[in-house]
This record gives C-alpha cells, sequence and structure tokens, in this order.
C-alpha cells in the first residue's frame, strides 16, 4: 500500500489518523508537527501522500503544501481541518491540495479520499 506522511500539530489526531491508515495497510512514513517540518520532511521521507493540517505554527498547511509542490509539482497532498470553511477548502485545493477531509475524521471518508488521490 501506500508510504505516507501524517502533519498535524496536535500529537493525538498524528496518533488517530496513523491507527486509522496503519488498519488499512498502509505506513506512516513520516510524522511532523508543524508545516516547516513537513517541508523539511518531504524529501528524505519521500511519501507517496501527505495528509496536512491547515491551522499550525511555523508555516500553515497551505504553505507547507505551496513549498512542497515547488520542489515536487507531483505531490499528492489531501488538507485536513476542522475548519470546513469554503475559502479555506478554494484555498487548499488552488494551493495544489488533491483533496480535502473535515476533523472529526470518519474513517471511510479518509480511507476514500487516499484512494481516489492515489488511484486505487
Amino acid at each position: 500500500m501506500a508510504r505516507i506522511m501524517v502533519v498535524d500539530d496536535a500529537a493525538f489526531m498524528r496518533a488517530m489518523l496513523k491507527t486509522m491508515l496503519t488498519e488499512e495497510g498502509h505506513e506512516v512514513v513520516a510524522e511532523a508537527s508543524n508545516g516547516l517540518e513537513a517541508v523539511q520532511m518531504y524529501a528524505s521521507a519521500k511519501p507517496d501522500l501527505v495528509t496536512m493540517d491547515i491551522t499550525m505554527p511555523e508555516l500553515d498547511g497551505v504553505g507547507a503544501v505551496k513549498e512542497i509542490r515547488k520542489n515536487d509539482p507531483g505531490a499528492k497532498i489531501i488538507m485536513c481541518s476542522a475548519m470546513g470553511q469554503k475559502a479555506m477548502v478554494v484555498e487548499a485545493i488552488s494551493s495544489g491540495a488533491k483533496d480535502f477531509v473535515v476533523k472529526p475524521f470518519q474513517k471511510d471518508r479518509v480511507i476514500e479520499s487516499i484512494n481516489k488521490v492515489l488511484g486505487l
């Protein structure tokens, strides 16, 4: 299955996502607690997909998506946020995110999004 990097400033959210993903047979190859860490880790982790929170310290998710896609235009990133506002979704997608999942996570929705973005 896929090699995934989980980015969220809340440790419990990273843990929840990691559990969901590993139960589905995916491998979590890296975890970052802010956008800056995510940008720095992306090149060495070489994930197939990234789940990215929007609201984080240091560098927010939208900024991290832009930075990652500068270095890897084909990066597959799914935005995750409790703020399901239309403007945030539009900004995330226009920055290069492939999909958007709203918290609290529904496992079926997370897996559906991952499968869609990866073409599984």
